[in-house]
């Protein structure tokens, strides 16, 4: 019953100018700005894998330096606000100035726009997050089935190639799905330095016809879509590979089996 009263409530309300908002709902720079978010999110995304990728088998190194890079990494990158880091990376020819050496470089200014910083900081927060989800994949794998692999004359390559991965996946991909969608929603962010993205659009309209509340209600319709169809394609994910898992086992059974012979 409260709850009723309140959604009547909410779209009853004349403050929030319903029309206005139906008017931009699909309005040209609402959609660049949504495509815009989307686009900055996945390839953020992308490339943040790829560093937990790297990273996460340089922190199962032997090696102490390569170990103790990654827990500064780790450290740095998630202990810094996100809203911090995308400031010193679009600020970032205040102190760095050129790119390259001599003849073959560049200006900071000109390479660093609102779009680049956007995915340089993005993706060096994620990636921080994504190595210890990638590492807590790989570390769910029993120790015993690696030793099997390499009684069985396995090199390390391919044992995480057939072996490790697999299995490991299962473990990763939810809180990446997760992941991924804190992302979507921390993309916003990217406004303060005129990223291009959804709210840097909408930013754009109501400056100009200060139609404030309205577009900021198409914002929030936009947000609210893209982050439940990702969940569903979080769900959808998690099914497929759960619906894997019990090949995989025998797979692994198997091959434990006749290292032990």
């Amino acid at each position: 019953m409260i709850l009723g009263f309140l959604v009547y409530g909410f779209v009853t309300n004349e403050h929030l100018e319903w029309d206005v908002v139906g008017d931009y709902l699909f309005a040209d720079p609402i959609m660049e700005g949504l495509w815009m978010t989307i686009k900055l999110s996945l390839l953020a995304q992308l490339i943040a894998v790829l560093i937990g990728c790297l990273l996460a088998l340089l922190g199962e190194s032997r090696n102490p330096v390569f170990r103790t890079f990654v827990k500064a990494y780790v450290g740095l990158f998630r202990g810094l606000p996100l809203l911090v880091l995308l400031l010193i990376c679009f600020n970032a020819a205040l102190f760095i100035p050129r790119v390259g050496f001599g003849a073959a470089s560049w200006d900071t200014n000109t390479l660093i726009t609102g779009f680049t910083a956007a995915i340089i900081g993005l993706s060096l927060h994620e990636g921080a997050f994504m190595v210890e989800i990638i590492r807590a994949g790989f570390m769910s794998v029993p120790p015993g089935q690696r030793e099997a692999a390499q009684v069985l004359g396995m090199k390390r390559g391919l044992t995480m190639r057939t072996i490790v991965i697999p299995q490991a996946i299962r473990v990763i991909i939810p809180p990446t799905g997760n992941q991924f969608i804190s992302l979507l929603k921390a993309s916003s962010l990217v406004a303060v330095i005129g990223g291009g993205d959804l709210l840097t659009r909408a930013q754009q309209i109501y400056g100009s016809n200060f139609k404030v509340i309205p577009l900021l209600m198409v914002v929030s319709f936009w947000y609210l879509t893209i982050v439940m169809l990702a969940t569903l394609g979080q769900h959808f994910l998690e099914k497929k590979y759960s619906l894997s898992a019990g090949p995989q086992r025998k797979f692994m059974k198997s091959r434990v089996g006749e290292a032990s012979k």
